[in-house]
């Protein structure tokens, strides 16, 4: 635990896996941070179960990607199934478009696994300090800081920082004592999660899944060697959570089952009406609580961070401006609305499709008949809206405000879009070559030079025929952010020696 008094760069509110990865960023950059969370312990409930793969490619920047794979389920659990009950065979079935399988789009694939085996991943990729057990009472911002008051085991605690960020949930505390308020439909529904033990592999070891949706709520697998979690609206009264589950699950009631914990939530829908008051920026569920069905939720506040953690860097390591963190609630926000709307519409064409096998099975419809899927199989194939998603902000230089639709992914070498994937080696992605630092990729790196002044700045050659999918002359570069976003972009090359110094102040303020 820290001493009291203590000062830091940057204020971690929050040890979730937004926060947690956070830190882990801020420590690549050299920033010295203090990760605070109230509960004692990382949490034991798998909660999060898809890290989608634009996440997967922020962890491979990180060097976790690999371990985190080796723990998570094989690829073929990549699917969703739908079931009268988890006894019943499937009536209709999607592909995790990006989890199931590789992708032409990225060096990188996403990955089915229960957030409680995340954390511990996300806790050990850094040796930054973290305070379990201090709650966060008070913010009070002055000059050129701010100053977090602490309630450690009922001791009052100081800690002074130049920046927080506040990752402490679709509740925050620090959102709420800045005032700041909300949009969107809010608290859609309350739920329950059991997590529980039982031998169910005659159902699904043969059509195995990342989710199972029932009539009666859905079941998750939680790890390769075993676990089960049933999610489920809470009753309205006190309930026996073993039958509960029992009934769900089918009609053989001989299946051992042994609830191991249960926890009560409730789905929120909403998105912050401001990202940042003064020092202070919001992050993941702070900033933005989306439904769970389809995945989106802590994905998203892992982006927040990976777009917010190279500015914050950039101002204290003073090549940088204030101005340069405006463009982060400029850049985040309209994700985060665009988000919102995708989650909120994959909860209601989920609960079409419940719709439409409650009809069949009123009309006759039995067993394995199968129904059509009001998406086909566009339904997690939201790679427009996770690789495609484009700022527009003080810090891109030109470039299309779009975002790309929640389905198709069409790569785009154009100032504010991410950086397209291309194999620089066969083992070495353009991603790869990203890092602290900003990238410049051209086939003519003579032309360039790198006398940068004070920005971090790397040269790296490309093929020309690398150039020439991206539309760039022989002397021409695409300048990629530390964030893998397009910042700027010359077709034929430079005007004169001081093209790119001028680029990096204009994007850096």
């Amino acid at each position: 635990m820290p001493g009291a008094d203590t000062e830091v760069d940057v204020l971690i509110v929050g040890g979730g896996p937004v926060g947690l990865t956070a830190r882990a960023l801020l420590q690549r950059w050299g920033v010295r941070a203090l990760l605070i969370e109230k509960r004692r312990e990382l949490s034991p409930f798998p909660r999060s179960r898809l890290v989608n793969v634009r996440s997967m490619e922020i962890f491979r920047g990180l060097g976790l990607s690999a371990a985190m794979t080796a723990r998570a389920f094989a690829a073929k659990y990549g699917r969703i199934r739908f079931r009268d009950n988890l006894q019943h065979p499937d009536f209709a079935s999607a592909a995790m478009v990006g989890v199931d399988a590789p992708i032409a789009q990225s060096p990188e694939i996403g990955i089915v696994t229960s957030q409680d085996r995340l954390e511990p991943t996300l806790l050990a990729a850094a040796r930054t300090p973290l305070w379990f057990g201090a709650e966060l009472v008070e913010l009070r911002e002055h000059g050129d800081g701010v100053e977090a008051v602490l309630d450690d085991h009922g001791v009052a605690q100081r800690v002074r920082a130049h920046y927080v960020i506040a990752a402490d949930g679709a509740n925050s505390t620090v959102r709420q004592g800045l005032g700041i308020g909300v949009t969107g439909p809010g608290v859609m529904a309350d739920f329950t999660t059991v997590v529980f033990d039982a031998d169910l592999r005659r159902w699904c070891a043969d059509r195995p899944a990342g989710v199972y949706f029932t009539m009666d709520g859905l079941f998750a697998p939680l790890y390769p060697e075993g676990g089960w979690a049933w999610f489920a609206r809470t009753p309205e009264y006190r309930s026996d959570w073993h039958e509960l589950v029992a009934l769900a699950l089918g009609p053989d009631r001989d299946v051992p089952i042994e609830v191991v914990r249960v926890q009560r939530w409730s789905m929120n829908a909403i998105v912050a009406e401001h990202f940042q008051r003064g020092r202070v920026l919001l992050a993941g569920d702070a900033a933005h609580a989306l439904p769970i069905v389809g995945g989106l939720g802590m994905n998203t506040g892992i982006a927040d961070v990976h777009n917010l953690c190279w500015k914050l860097a950039g101002l204290l390591h003073g090549w940088a401006g204030p101005g340069l963190l405006e463009s982060y609630a400029a850049e985040r926000q309209p994700v985060a609305q665009r988000t919102l709307g995708q989650a909120v519409a994959n909860a209601q064409l989920t609960l079409q499709v419940q719709r439409r096998r409650q009809e069949q099975v009123s009309h006759g419809g039995i067993g394995s008949a199968e129904i059509e899927l009001p998406w086909s199989e566009q339904y997690f194939a939201q790679l427009g809206l996770v690789l495609g998603a484009a700022y527009h902000s003080n810090a891109v230089l030109g470039g299309s405000a779009s975002i790309s639709t929640g389905t198709d992914y069409v790569p785009t070498p154009l100032p504010g879009h991410r950086m397209p994937h291309l194999w620089l080696t066969p083992e070495r992605s353009t991603l790869d070559a990203l890092g602290e630092w900003f990238t410049l990729f051209t086939s003519n790196p003579a032309r360039w030079g790198q006398r940068t002044g004070r920005w971090p700045l790397r040269l790296e050659p490309i093929l020309r025929e690398h150039a020439y999918c991206c539309g760039l002359g022989a002397d021409g570069a695409l300048l990629v952010r530390p964030d893998g976003h397009i910042a700027a972009r010359w077709d034929a090359g430079p005007r004169g020696d001081a093209d790119l110094r001028e680029a990096l102040s204009a994007v850096t303020h």
